[in-house]
């Protein structure tokens, strides 16, 4: 059966889930490989990478269940399960739900996600609200229809704050301004030879084409950002990815069918130039 077939048997399967939710008005993709799936592979250690050929999604599994982050697009939830299960793994061993953000591309296919399989959702509490009427009150994305189907979190989780699953230890980090709660993820993780530092990033790009004191429903954005451009220079970690493929070169730097290679996301020094020309451009932000 080939993974296509998979995904559309998937599909078919969980349609039902998705279609019963609220109904919503989903904004449209700005690329097609949003959707496109991708054949899942092991990052580093007990670290997958389970969404699509951009938005990234990541399986991390523990002794006592798994942990998903981003949930890409509603019609990610088909992908994201096929994915899983090629890695040999069950969907319904997941058993927490989270996200670096809540823009309708990082958490469409959640209210799905927590159907099927139970799981425990739990994000920085800052997004809290936006994630639970759908959309509607987000500052770029909002209105009065929801963008994507409304979940209310089971956990709401602070800088700083664990997330503990069997041996895996999950540590959020508060980086607003994309979002009132956007948040990067650490955690150790072994593979067969070595230790990792594994940092699972949210970049803090900017979308909005005004002002920031413009956007009177995000008061606090500018220092936000300020905080945010100003912490995440200074993390330490040894392998780096973030939500979106396309902002750490997954392309670039690997091929479906290459061989398992930790390495391959080692680049600190990319890290910090995205970092920096996103900086630049809240630099020009400030003087409109």
């Amino acid at each position: 059966m080939t993974t296509k077939t998979i995904v559309l048997l998937t599909w078919l399967a969980m349609l039902p889930l998705i279609t019963s939710a609220q109904q919503v008005k989903e904004p449209k993709a700005q690329s097609a490989d949003w959707s496109q799936p991708y054949k899942p592979f092991r990052i580093a250690g007990n670290v997958y990478y389970v969404g699509t050929r951009d938005l990234a999604s990541y399986l991390i599994t523990s002794s006592e269940g798994h942990i998903l982050i981003n949930t890409g697009l509603a019609n990610s939830a088909p992908i994201i399960t096929a994915n899983i299960k090629t890695l040999g793994f069950k969907l319904t061993d997941v058993k927490i739900l989270t996200t670096n953000q809540v823009h309708f591309d990082h958490v469409g296919a959640l209210a799905a996600l927590k159907k099927a399989t139970g799981a425990k959702v739990m994000v920085d509490a800052k997004d809290a609200a936006v994630l639970a009427d759908g959309g509607k009150s987000d500052y770029y994305f909002g209105g009065k229809q929801a963008a994507f189907a409304p979940v209310k979190a089971d956990r709401l989780l602070n800088n700083n704050d664990k997330i503990q699953l069997g041996n895996v230890t999950l540590t959020l980090l508060h980086h607003p301004g994309h979002t009132k709660g956007s948040c990067s993820f650490m955690l150790n993780v072994k593979d067969e030879s070595k230790m990792y530092k594994v940092l699972i990033a949210n970049m803090p790009t900017i979308i909005i084409d005004s002002s920031f004191e413009a956007v009177h429903s995000y008061p606090g954005m500018a220092a936000d950002y300020a905080y945010t451009l100003a912490a995440m220079p200074k993390l330490d970690f040894d392998i780096w990815v973030a939500a979106h493929a396309s902002q750490f070169d997954l392309h670039k730097k690997r091929k479906e069918q290459d061989a398992y290679n930790p390495t391959l996301f080692t680049d600190k020094a990319e890290f910090k130039s995205r970092l920096s020309k996103i900086e630049a451009d809240y630099r020009k932000r400030l003087a409109k």
